[in-house]
């Protein structure tokens, strides 16, 4: 028999929500970060969930992994000009609770005999430049997380977690640039006019030392002065400080380039676990 009490008999529809989460600004703009408010039973807690929810969407997962890039790089243009504008340089430069331009004076900019910054306009320039990048970083991060396929083409750039060969590729392009990393430090301290000797408080040329016995044995404790529980932190010139990166970007360079050029082998198959789930965790 029908009733008419509809209050018992029928659910009264709430409205569609009008969250600015899920506007049209905000919906990309939380994309490209590889945020969402909608929980599923797979990822949890969404906006904690992370680059997991990109597993299967390696589109998305590389604009995500772009616009990170540009929020780091933004980051440190941003503190460079900040530090830059409260910097005195009629103090120490490590009284001043500075990050970022210490670590610029070591690398002999703006420096003169004493250790004494002199120029400030290096500084200036390098901000900017990292927030011009990071501009470019994160419109190609939202681009690639809402613009394009949310899989890249497997022809191309796209991959399969399963696929091994794929995998150890792009394990060796990230050797190659954690080399080209290396690298450009050696090539600044023993080329394009070397980096700050705190020693003798001025910028100098480095003769990076390449002794693989010295060098290697500060992983066991072995320094020049004898065994020692510090380690690579008892490091004391900068000689062996680049012959260190030296050896690091050719390992690492070398390396990258066997993983390459090689595919896994039988032992790394059955031991290494090739899913997104390892990759990301």
């Amino acid at each position: 028999m029908q009733t008419l009490d509809n209050e018992d008999s029928s659910t009264v529809e709430t409205p569609a929500s009008t969250d600015n989460s899920k506007g049209i600004f905000w919906t990309p703009a939380w994309r490209s970060l590889g945020w969402s408010f909608e929980a599923t039973p797979e990822e949890g807690a969404p906006l904690l969930g992370g680059n997991i929810r990109f597993k299967d969407l390696s589109g998305q997962l590389l604009g995500a992994h772009v616009a990170h890039a540009g929020l780091i790089v933004l980051w440190a243009g941003a503190m460079t000009l900040f530090e830059l504008s409260r910097f005195d340089p009629s103090l120490p430069i490590y009284e001043q609770n500075l990050i970022l331009l210490p670590h610029l004076a070591t690398l002999g900019i703006g420096i003169e005999a004493g250790g004494q910054v002199i120029n400030t306009y290096p500084y200036y320039v390098i901000g900017m430049l990292h927030l011009i990048s990071s501009a470019v970083l994160g419109a190609g991060g939202i681009y690639h997380a809402v613009l394009r396929p949310k899989e890249l083409d497997i022809k191309g750039f796209g991959y399969k977690w399963e696929d091994g060969n794929k995998m150890t590729t792009i394990l060796g392009i990230h050797l190659v640039l954690l080399g080209l990393g290396a690298a450009l430090l050696v090539i600044k301290a023993t080329a394009l006019g070397g980096i700050y000797d705190p020693l003798i408080e001025k910028v100098r040329l480095v003769q990076p030392n390449l002794d693989p016995v010295i060098i290697f044995g500060y992983l066991f404790g072995f320094s020049p002065n004898g065994w020692t529980i510090t380690g690579m932190a008892s490091v004391d010139n900068l000689e062996d400080v680049i012959g260190g990166h030296a050896w690091v970007s050719l390992l690492c360079i070398s390396g990258g380039l066997f993983h390459i050029v090689s595919k896994p082998t039988s032992w790394a198959k059955k031991i290494l676990i090739w899913s997104g789930e390892a990759y990301l965790s």
